[in-house]
């Protein structure tokens, strides 16, 4: 009589069980690698960009201004996957500089914080509009991509359907976060100041979906609220940084997205667009404008010869490269990517 051996009656050893799971995880990481994400800060001058992201990197460094495009990364190990999240500060609102980050790891996967500079309200429209410009101009380019591809609607997924007013919405297609910096500065603004900022960043922020935060780095909790939330735009955790919803214009707004409606924001109520939240913000605190902002920038002592400052020059010239160098990087990334896909 002869007998065969069948190896799938075998009881699994616990050697057989640990080469499976590491074969799993090892195919998992083959798959999705490290989790990566992209962080972009924009927004007003001198407003603490920097400052945010040193006080999320625990860095206690004298912060210096950004000249052009700087760039930094945070990692995270949490079992088996690595999270890496690229951080890019643009300096000034540059619309060529701001294709680096936009581009850099996929609509899905980016984060935006729009940082105004309260102290200076009849600055702020225009920050605010070249700030959602250059986001809309890009998304657009990138919705348009995807839906070629077939992936808007993965996109798209983190709006609420059910929302009342989510047909009178211009919805970015990934998280924005506009924070009022300089809020202890603002504290003390006059009453009617106070409410037609508060009911413009409002109605902007319900507008493209944003979430909304005052912040100060000199008020501990302000600037602990925006910590968490660059660590959960980051890395996702926590998972609601906003302890608190405010919507007094007396207070530091707090306002997670989804949470305010177009008759909230105003007594008379009304949908807003873009142009009428222009409008009604320069009747009642008229705004720089383009043509204004931009004389002041020919004007720039920075570009006058009896303002030279041999450090900021070198540190200004060290930028430039860098700045250089990077772009003629990302051209050559772009180029290999169209020269691979034809092969």
């Amino acid at each position: 009589m002869t007998t065969t051996n069948n190896d799938s009656t075998k009881p699994e050893t616990i050697q057989d069980i640990a080469f499976k799971l590491a074969e799993e995880q090892l195919q998992q990481l083959q798959l999705d690698g490290p989790r990566e994400r992209t962080l972009f800060l924009l927004g007003s001058k001198n407003v603490g960009k920097t400052t945010v992201i040193n006080s999320f990197f625990d860095r206690e460094e004298t912060p210096r201004p950004t000249l052009a495009l700087d760039y930094s990364y945070a990692r995270k190990t949490g079992g088996v996957q690595k999270q890496i999240c690229h951080i890019w500060e643009l300096g000034s609102l540059d619309r060529q500089l701001a294709e680096v980050p936009l581009r850099s790891h996929g609509l899905e996967n980016l984060s935006c914080v729009i940082m105004l500079d309260l102290s200076q309200p009849q600055r702020l429209w225009y920050d605010l509009k070249e700030s959602y410009e250059i986001l809309r101009t890009y998304a657009d380019k990138l919705l348009q991509r995807a839906e070629e591809d077939g992936g808007e609607e993965k996109l798209r997924r983190r709006i609420k359907k059910d929302h009342p007013d989510l047909a009178t919405l211009d919805l970015m297609p990934f998280p924005v976060i506009i924070v009022g910096g300089k809020y202890d500065l603002f504290i003390g603004a006059e009453p009617e100041i106070k409410k037609h900022i508060c009911r413009c960043l409002r109605s902007m922020a319900h507008l493209v979906g944003a979430s909304l935060l005052f912040y100060s780095n000199k008020i501990q909790k302000l600037a602990k609220t925006l910590r968490d939330t660059i660590s959960h735009l980051a890395f996702g955790s926590p998972s609601h940084p906003f302890r608190s919803h405010n919507t007094d214009h007396n207070d530091a707004l707090s306002i997670w997205f989804g949470n305010d409606a177009w008759d909230k924001i105003s007594p008379m109520g009304g949908v807003q667009t873009l142009q009428s939240i222009e409008a009604h913000l320069n009747e009642e605190i008229p705004q720089v404008t383009g043509e204004t902002k931009n004389h002041q920038e020919k004007q720039d002592p920075a570009k006058d010869p009896g303002f030279r400052e041999s450090v900021i020059d070198e540190m200004r010239a060290q930028k430039d490269e860098e700045l250089r160098l990077l772009i003629k990087d990302s051209v050559q990334q772009k180029m290999r990517g169209k020269f691979e896909s034809v092969k």
